[in-house]
């Protein structure tokens, strides 16, 4: 299919034979990211539509089947730009904190993947009305300064060579010094960005899982190594980067691996140089969990032994406890502050 030379090596399978339809909103038809998506797919077959929903929310959709060849919807967003952060998510300190969807889905397919109880569908959404989404920041950000997660629901930079939605944060950000803007991603694709000059109030997050975790529950992920290059690089560019291990999974000889992981990060990376770590074990909405469940069966990590509290499935409190407690100590052999248990 023309357009995979848009996207990186790493990450060429995880779109491959994807999008090889791409639906319409007619109020998207006469947006310059819609022509920009077009010409770089111009072989899919194009499908118009009165709304996304009509598409993305059917019923009787089978994700699994989906996931194997996504299609793309383009769609504009009407309202709801920004969404207040959730409690099982952290916020660094910020009074603050909130989240925006400009994707809806992710190229990557982890078993563990709320985003599998949350939605419908497998196909990705892109809302190519980006300007509403930054004035409508702009407008809160007039109340005090904040903290945006703008990959939340997604993985952006992995969609970076598609739509230049990271490269048009880094900007709003850049003119905007009280806005800290934190783009979170498995890709390898920093140098989609990397022609920005660093700026202290964005937040370049990687999430880094042991390899072997990896390849049994983070399908289509660029490798260990690949995610550790792109984020050495933006170091060494000066960008504030933060590592997210998350979630830690209690899986067979799940200390070997996170010890493992630690001592390959700090024999690769400059670990005190980070911004900050965050570090959560697998918690997930009941409700998404129990949808999930009922789709595939097909992987264990859905299926241990957890508790639920106040709607939130998770580790049982000694499980969480010594696993938080493992892998924080591991990182303070190396560095002592700014490390965040979710």
């Amino acid at each position: 299919m023309k357009g995979m030379e848009f996207l990186s090596a790493s990450e060429q399978y995880s779109v491959n034979p994807d999008f090889s339809h791409i639906y319409i909103e007619k109020d998207a038809l006469d947006y310059e990211d819609t022509h920009l998506v077009l010409r770089k797919y111009p072989e899919s077959t194009r499908i118009i539509v009165d709304h996304y929903k009509d598409v993305f929310a059917r019923s009787g959709q089978d994700w699994r089947l989906q996931k194997k060849s996504m299609n793309l919807i383009l769609a504009i967003r009407k309202d709801q730009f920004l969404y207040s952060g959730s409690e099982v998510t952290p916020d660094f300190g910020y009074d603050r904190f909130f989240y925006n969807a400009l994707v809806l889905n992710c190229i990557y397919d982890c078993d563990y993947c709320y985003l599998q109880g949350m939605f419908p569908s497998a196909n990705v959404v892109m809302f190519v009305n980006n300007e509403d989404y930054v004035r409508n920041t702009l407008e809160e950000l007039k109340k005090g300064p904040m903290y945006l997660a703008v990959s939340y629901d997604t993985d952006l930079l992995a969609f970076e060579n598609i739509i230049p939605f990271g490269s048009r944060w880094i900007e709003t950000a850049a003119q905007n010094p009280e806005l800290v803007v934190e783009i979170r991603t498995k890709s390898a694709n920093y140098r989609a960005i990397r022609h920005h000059k660093p700026v202290d109030n964005v937040i370049l997050a990687w999430t880094l899982s042991p390899d072997t975790i990896a390849k049994l529950y983070e399908k289509r992920t660029p490798p260990l190594k690949s995610r550790l290059r792109a984020l050495k690089s933006a170091m060494e560019d000066g960008w504030p980067v933060r590592i997210c291990i998350d979630p830690v999974m209690r899986v067979k000889n799940w200390k070997d691996h996170y010890a493992g992981l630690i001592e390959t990060l700090a024999e690769n990376i400059p670990l005190q140089q980070i911004n900050d770590f965050s570090v959560g074990v697998f918690r997930m909405s009941r409700e998404y969990l129990k949808r999930i469940r009922h789709q595939r069966s097909d992987t264990d990590v859905l299926y241990h032994d957890y508790e639920t509290k106040n709607g939130v499935t998770t580790y049982r409190d000694e499980e969480r406890k010594e696993m938080e407690q493992f892998v924080v100590g591991l990182l303070q052999e190396h560095v002592i502050n700014n490390i965040e248990v979710l």
